[in-house]
């Protein structure tokens, strides 16, 4: 059998090519997120992304950066469109984890997509979820702190003279 030479082939290909990625798998694409209010250049910008079924559990999809103190951009490569929330992490002193204190309180950075907003607990998937479809996009959200600079005031009375 004689195969057809190749200017032939390309013109009878090319019209039927954009029939072949019917039914593909939906194209992965690049989310960048980028986390304001980081205070300092050591440790490590941590993003998780999390499918409900995952939030505020280990996500298998994660990625960081060195910190920049204000602003830093942490870019996640090879997202497949879905529904995701962020969870963010400023591990200050490199050590892997989110440092806590009494009734586990955290004493680094933290924050989720949306800039959802933590009470007395984390917040809930609904606050801090948000869609992807699958093209370059950036979201931005902003560290909170507990403990240390950047803490919010206290609302202990102040000494009297």
């Amino acid at each position: 059998m004689t195969s057809l030479p190749l200017p032939l082939r390309l013109k009878v290909l090319l019209p039927i090519a954009p029939l072949l990625t019917i039914g593909a798998a939906p194209a992965a694409g690049i989310l960048h997120v980028q986390v304001d209010n980081v205070r300092a250049q050591t440790g490590r910008v941590h993003v998780d992304l999390c499918t409900q079924a995952q939030f505020l559990k280990d996500c298998p999809i994660m990625a960081e950066a060195p910190p920049r103190i204000g602003l830093t951009t942490v870019t996640l490569r090879n997202i497949k469109p879905g529904r995701y929330a962020a969870q963010v992490s400023y591990d200050q002193n490199g050590n892997g984890k989110v440092d806590r204190a009494l009734f586990g309180i955290p004493k680094e950075g933290v924050g989720f997509s949306n800039d959802a907003k933590i009470r007395m607990a984390p917040p809930k998937w609904e606050e801090a979820v948000f869609d992807y479809d699958g093209q370059e996009r950036t979201i931005r959200l902003k560290l909170r702190y507990f403990i240390g600079p950047n803490a919010p005031a206290s609302s202990a009375p102040a000494d009297r003279p």
